[in-house]
């Protein structure tokens, strides 16, 4: 049988029903989502109570899998990071942004499995950088084209949140050298649609290189500002027990930070995507 999917808005998301994450996928259902990813951009799967070497075996089928050089892993599989809010400092998760845009091969996507949830907030959101491009006119559109823009890790990971320790500073300095600022296009072809995105976010984007500072400076805003708009996003309100499957190629996500003292723990599985063109 075919998936079965429910759209949630005109641009970006759909839950898909009546598939177990845990069980192997054949060639023909991995197509199915991998299909469905592309057009949707983020699926979210109900009631999965994956354990996390299912959730891990599940994304490698995606592809292979990055292993994050600052947040800590799971136990049982370095593949797994573990996002807890009691543990690791997670503020540049508030901020739209796209993961891991500091290296050479950003994320084809990520499996995002909640865990621990706070008993209210802690929603997550997600923005169709397809539709913001689409929605820009068509002269700005032609002006990004071929602009491309400086992605660096200390943007996200500052020392001054992620050096605290000897230990914690050494893991920091040595994720900066392991990943050393990267140029990615502005505006990013995505390898299987074509369908054009924006690919700059407040997360790791640092400036655009043909521009002046000034130039950069208000040009981001503007597409930051642009990319957040509400009729480019989907909100998803967790349960426990639910997954998320986004393409990290033309989206950016929002991890609302509005459940303090409460707890909240995801695992995500990322997996490694192409060079941006």
């Amino acid at each position: 049988m075919s998936l079965s999917l429910k759209r949630l808005t005109p641009t970006i998301g759909a839950v898909v029903d009546g598939l177990q994450l845990a069980e192997p996928l054949s060639d023909a259902r991995r197509r199915e989502i991998d299909a469905a990813l592309v057009e949707h951009q983020v699926l979210f799967f109900r009631e999965q109570r994956l354990t996390p070497l299912q959730q891990r075996d599940f994304a490698a089928n995606f592809g292979e899998l990055h292993v994050h050089p600052i947040y800590p892993s799971h136990a049982e599989t370095a593949e797994i990071t573990v996002l807890d809010s009691a543990v690791v400092d997670l503020q540049d998760n508030a901020l739209w942004h796209t993961d891991v845009t500091f290296t050479e091969r950003p994320p084809l996507g990520a499996v995002l499995a909640a865990r621990v949830l706070p008993p209210h907030g802690g929603d997550t959101l997600w923005a169709s950088g397809v539709a913001a491009f689409a929605a820009l006119s068509p002269s700005l559109q032609r002006l990004l084209h071929g602009l491309t823009a400086t992605h660096d890790i200390g943007q996200s990971f500052p020392a001054q949140r992620f050096a605290s320790t000897a230990a914690a500073q050494e893991r920091l300095e040595l994720a900066k050298r392991r990943n050393p600022p990267v140029s990615h296009p502005v505006i990013r072809t995505h390898p299987v649609s074509g369908a054009r995105a924006i690919f700059v976010q407040e997360g790791f984007t640092t400036h655009i290189n043909e521009l002046t500072a000034a130039e950069s400076r208000a040009i981001l805003a503007l597409l930051f500002a642009h990319s957040a708009k509400p009729e480019f996003t989907v909100r998803w309100k967790w349960r426990e027990g639910d997954v998320a499957f986004w393409d990290n190629r033309v989206t950016q996500h929002y991890a609302t930070d509005d459940y303090r003292p409460a707890r909240r723990v995801m695992h995500r599985a990322t997996i490694i995507g192409d060079r941006p063109v």
